[in-house]
């Protein structure tokens, strides 16, 4: 079968990859289509380090093929979108309803697929970029069969990390303001996510001002091409502000940027051993820097209920997806993604 494996020096689409059937517990998946995150570019680059060789791609949906034992939420036949997060669900953190911070579910990468006899590691516990892929059955939530499925493949990362940013780690209510530094797939999702909240103002800041109409489609009621207007919009500062980017730089400026009680929300990845500072004499004011890992999202509850909101108009998808490429042209939607010529390409298999 097909994918796209990172040894280490190049990516390459393959045809010999093979995947194992699916253990108790777990799904095999017949992925149409994944979305192209910058997490996936992040480990090519080395931004995200990783075990090499790994079968790339971490946003995807399709069609169950296959259930182990004892896996009755899913069969075969129904559509589904794949979440990263592999939580055992025993742990005190899975059953505080804080999947995210599940230890089985960070930094314990399986190996379920093999080329030429070699085991390929899996990226994120997912590995979309693969026409089939073995997941823990908690990965994969049933959707309705009438959501495209290149749309469908959104909701998984860009969605659940963005609009659960603003819903379940900042709590956004009706009436504040938000500040967004970033408009890419990540920052459009923070910029819906916060008109699904009602937020009251929204800025959106991005350096390229042909983003401005998408922006604004996805309810950003301002735009800006720097961070050094927004006191021109919210003159005592934003109540929460995003950083899209991964920039230290603009972790500076989203906190800089806040008003009392104000909280920035880090969504960007920086290297690993980037450092940002601040100064401490801003943050007595009840401010406060939180970080967010994908979402805070508890996916069987998260992507079901965004399911719904799509199906009802409110939330949007099929606007998120640029572009799409057939997985042999990888290495051109990589390059188009990196330069910022789409919100999100989406692979489809």
């Amino acid at each position: 079968m097909r994918g796209v494996i990172f040894d280490g020096r190049r990516t390459q689409v393959v045809d010999d990859l093979e995947v194992r059937d699916p253990g108790p517990g777990e799904v095999r998946v017949a992925v149409a289509a994944a979305g192209l995150c910058h997490s996936d570019l992040s480990v090519v680059d080395g931004t995200i380090p990783f075990p090499v060789p790994v079968v790339l791609g971490h946003e995807g949906a399709g069609v169950v093929e296959a259930v182990g034992e004892g896996v009755t939420h899913v069969g075969p036949g129904d559509h589904v979108a794949l979440s990263t997060l592999a939580n055992c669900g025993t742990c005190a953190e899975c059953d505080r309803g804080r999947p995210t911070m599940c230890r089985k579910a960070i930094g314990m990468p399986q190996r379920p697929f093999a080329r030429s006899g070699e085991p390929l590691y899996q990226f994120a516990a997912n590995s979309a970029f693969a026409e089939r892929t073995v997941v823990k059955a908690v990965q994969a939530v049933r959707i309705p069969g009438d959501i495209p499925l290149t749309s469908a493949a959104l909701i998984g990362c860009g969605v659940l990390t963005g609009v659960g940013a603003v819903l379940n780690r900042a709590r956004v209510e009706s009436g504040d303001t938000v500040l967004v530094i970033g408009t890419g797939g990540i920052g459009l999702n923070v910029i819906q996510g916060a008109r699904l909240a009602g937020a009251l103002k929204i800025v959106a800041v991005d350096s390229n001002p042909a983003k401005e109409a998408v922006a604004r489609q996805f309810g950003a009621t301002h735009f800006l091409t720097s961070v050094d207007g927004v006191k021109d919009v919210l003159p005592t500062g934003a109540q929460h502000a995003f950083e899209c980017v991964g920039r230290v730089e603009l972790i500076r400026r989203a906190v800089d940027a806040l008003d009392r009680h104000g909280q920035a929300i880090l969504l960007g990845v920086p290297p690993a051993t980037a450092e940002a500072s601040f100064l401490v004499s801003s943050m007595y004011l009840d401010k406060s820097i939180l970080g967010c890992r994908y979402g805070s999202s508890r996916p069987q509850r998260d992507i079901a209920l965004y399911a719904e909101l799509y199906r009802e108009g409110r939330l949007l998808l099929d606007e998120l997806v640029t572009a799409t490429y057939p997985v042999e042209d990888f290495e051109r939607a990589a390059e188009d993604a990196h330069a910022g010529k789409v919100a999100r390409a989406v692979l489809t298999f």
